[in-house]
């Protein structure tokens, strides 16, 4: 399923996911809080945490449903999935809001930051407010189990983050550490995602321990995939420099595995850098990429991705052939393809 083709048939989802926002946000009566919120959430993103609760729960329940008493695109999500759904977007917006501020971040998607739109307090509260209206929502709609997922993930995000700068701190080059702090960073929440959706339906536990398990490989691959975009990208399309996690001091796969695999004087002369200013790993750019692309650093990253990819796909296999499940994985196939 091509890229265009899969956009055609998520687009009335994201349409609905997209009012059901914009309701919620007007929920306050602040106008400068609903001017940043729409800022932060209506400046491009893909949606693709709350559709992949929309397109679970449809996929639990044609797989639930008897054999026969209805066709797949007779089954009508209930409004309060949409809502349901939203929390994945709020949370994850919420984390941008306050990652920005944290990072003094001046632009995100290729336009300038909230936080260079609006003070830092205002942004933090904003990011607050998001956060308190999904786990109200989460509480509300899904009840005690689901908010306890969601919680989780949230702590998650939370633990990753300090992990991530423990590991620039500490210079730590295990894959076992960079993988920890994706699966909190992005494996989590997407993860939880998937999972939420099954509430809507008397789904078996089998079912949703699959979808669990092709959130969380979708969500690493999708993590890889940006690491390898930092490197790799178009900044047009990505909206961030080439290179910044490096210029950040943040160790990703594409380099671990390059330092792993060069000889003991270029790996100590990286490593030197990445103890230094980010005025000396900014000049460094372009030899960075050279020694990473020498070392096979982007080719591992790239079967690393696709063999999680892989993995979801896998976990699809327990549920019957539908429509939902094509969505499914054509979402998984896209992340290996996107450019931004």
């Amino acid at each position: 399923m091509n890229k265009d083709t899969l956009l055609a048939l998520l687009q009335p989802d994201i349409d609905q996911i997209n009012e059901t926002m914009r309701s919620e946000i007007a929920s306050t009566n602040n106008t400068l809080l609903q001017e940043i919120l729409e800022y932060a959430i209506f400046n491009g993103g893909k949606r693709i945490r709350p559709v992949l609760s929309i397109l679970s729960a449809r996929l639990c329940a044609f797989a639930t449903m008897p054999e026969g008493l209805a066709a797949e695109d007779q089954l009508k999500p209930p409004v309060n999935l949409y809502r349901l759904a939203t929390v994945f977007e709020f949370l994850h917006a919420a984390s941008l809001l306050h990652d920005d501020v944290l990072d003094h971040a001046g632009t995100r998607r290729g336009k300038p930051s909230a936080n260079s739109v609006w003070d830092n307090t205002h942004v933090i509260l904003a990011g607050d407010f998001l956060h308190a209206r999904a786990l109200t929502l989460a509480g509300t709609i899904g009840g005690e189990q689901c908010l306890e997922i969601i919680g989780n993930a949230t702590s998650s995000m939370i633990d990753a983050e300090f992990l991530q700068m423990q590991t620039v701190k500490d210079i730590n080059l295990s894959e076992e550490n960079y993988f920890n702090v994706l699966r909190g960073k992005t494996g989590s929440l997407i993860s939880a995602a998937c999972e939420v959706g099954t509430f809507f339906t008397e789904t078996s536990l089998e079912h949703r321990g699959a979808l669990r398990t092709y959130g969380n490989a979708l969500g690493l691959a999708f993590q890889v995939v940006d690491d390898l975009l930092d490197y790799q990208g178009d900044p047009d399309k990505t909206g961030k420099a080439v290179g910044n996690d490096f210029i950040e001091g943040k160790i990703t796969l594409p380099l671990i595995h390059a330092l792993q695999n060069c000889d003991e004087s270029e790996k100590n002369r990286i490593l030197t850098l990445l103890k230094g200013g980010q005025e000396e790993r900014t000049a460094e750019g372009e030899n960075i990429r050279s020694f990473i692309d020498k070392n096979g650093g982007f080719v591992y990253a790239r079967q690393g991705a696709e063999t999680l990819i892989e993995a979801s796909l896998e976990a699809l296999a327990l549920f019957p052939s539908c429509q939902a499940r094509s969505n499914l994985e054509g979402l998984a196939q896209y992340v290996l393809i996107r450019q931004r």
